[in-house]
């Protein structure tokens, strides 16, 4: 009988175990090379692109301004009598808000007033007696010198005719003939001095009475102007803003003293880039959101300005409030919402939809398609506004686009479509879970 040596009895036993040993590493290896080669799925939300309308929203930083305002300076250096208002005080256009002192100005009005009147009675008196008398008394002398010639002519002519039938002495002629000579001479002179008062002199004097009255005339109103001067008074209707100075103190010549606003209508002022302004109007919805109120305040656009700014090259644009409201403040920072554009009837989808491709140069929108996977759809846009964007060309109504989950999502890619109420569990379990780590980590503190 042969011995059993143990190899014969355990070799094969080691060949039955190889196989069961080998087995489940060969299943592991396969499993993960399947898990490796499964597609991604992505989750995403969609909404239909719908028609409706659109407005383009223009939004940008204003300060206030009052829509009138005048700072009020002295044109007179002088102390300050007395203030006839005080800050906040409402005024009227016209109305006295200050004195100056003035006594010396009140007495030099009133003497180049008398000297006025004075101007004034010479200038009646010339007009209405002294040169018509003038007139009267070169119209008699013109007629006595022509008299005087006339007379003076027949005696020397009488004179010649006995002279020339050797009755009258050649001594006698020739004595006619010098005094015919003189009166022809008066009488040219006064006809002459007649002629020129009624051509020039009545006109020259006029104006000689004329111009003395004016010179007075500009004297007082340069001094009731210096008088007028001392009275400060507001040239718009408002409320006095500011006032620095106390009566007593000096007042200095074109140095402010008052400021007074026009509350009741109130501008919103902003520079914005040439690009937005094209689009602006006047006339178009605007609204502001003032720091602190819950409703905006409607107002309209009422310029823009035809010049660019040099210096931020930007375009004025101003908004005026519909209806101030108190919360309004000139100084005030606020946000504008001007409506400049708007277009019914548009293919709109939400402005968080739409993307630039890689090289940011066109935008596109991703839609999930029928073959649940995601698909690049190039697009061309019109009116923005802060939510939506109005798709003009690439995209019809009722498209099913990507609105969460979109964002860097390559082409073709596998996605799931969530529900938003899917959406708002899981974020509400997420906010659950955090709280319970939260409690869970004060708990371990507070054992600490």
């Amino acid at each position: 009988m042969k011995p059993i040596t143990y190899p014969q009895v355990f070799r094969p036993r080691r060949r039955a175990w190889l196989p069961l040993t080998i087995a489940p590493l060969l299943v592991s290896v396969g499993c993960s090379k399947q898990e490796a080669e499964k597609e991604p799925v992505v989750t995403v939300q969609t909404t239909a692109a719908q028609r409706g309308t659109i407005s383009q929203t223009i939004s940008a930083e204003a300060v206030i301004y009052p829509l009138e305002q005048a700072t009020i300076s002295p044109k007179i250096t002088a102390p300050i009598t007395e203030f006839k208002v005080q800050r906040g005080s409402r005024v009227r256009k016209g109305q006295l808000l200050a004195i100056l002192e003035n006594k010396d100005l009140a007495g030099q009005a009133e003497a180049t007033k008398g000297s006025f009147e004075q101007a004034d009675a010479s200038y009646k008196t010339s007009v209405d007696a002294a040169i018509p008398q003038q007139m009267q008394k070169a119209q008699l002398d013109a007629e006595a010198a022509r008299a005087a010639y006339e007379a003076q002519l027949r005696v020397y002519n009488s004179r010649k005719e006995l002279f020339d039938q050797g009755a009258l002495p050649q001594r006698d002629l020739d004595s006619a003939a010098v005094a015919l000579a003189q009166a022809r001479g008066a009488n040219e002179v006064a006809q002459k001095l007649l002629a020129d008062l009624q051509r020039l002199g009545k006109e020259q004097a006029i104006k000689s009475a004329q111009g003395s009255r004016l010179s007075a005339e500009g004297t007082m109103l340069s001094a009731e102007a210096q008088l007028s001067y001392s009275m400060i008074r507001s040239p718009i209707d408002g409320v006095v803003t500011d006032r620095p100075p106390y009566a007593g103190d000096l007042a200095t010549a074109n140095q402010p003293i008052l400021t007074v606003m026009n509350l009741s209508r109130l501008i919103a002022k902003s520079h914005i880039p040439q690009s937005e302004a094209a689009t602006l109007k006047v006339g178009d919805a605007s609204q502001l959101k003032v720091p602190g109120l819950d409703e905006p305040v409607n107002g309209k656009v009422t310029l823009v300005s035809p010049a660019l700014d040099p210096g931020s090259t930007t375009i004025e644009v101003w908004v005026e409030a519909a209806k101030p409201s108190p919360a309004l403040k000139p100084g005030m920072t606020v946000q504008l919402a001007m409506t400049a554009k708007t277009v019914k009837d548009a293919i709109v989808v939400p402005a968080n939809a739409v993307f630039k491709n890689p090289e940011g140069q066109a935008d596109y929108v991703v839609l999930a398609g029928a073959d649940q996977k995601a698909h690049w759809q190039p697009v061309e846009l019109g009116v923005r506004n802060a939510d939506s964007v109005q798709v003009v060309k690439g995209l019809n109504a009722g498209a099913p686009v990507i609105t969460a989950g979109g964002y860097a999502l390559p082409d073709n890619t596998k996605i799931k479509i969530e529900s938003p109420e899917e959406q708002a569990k899981g974020d509400e379990k997420a906010d659950k879970a955090g709280d319970s780590s939260k409690s869970g980590a004060k708990d371990k503190d507070d054992k600490d």
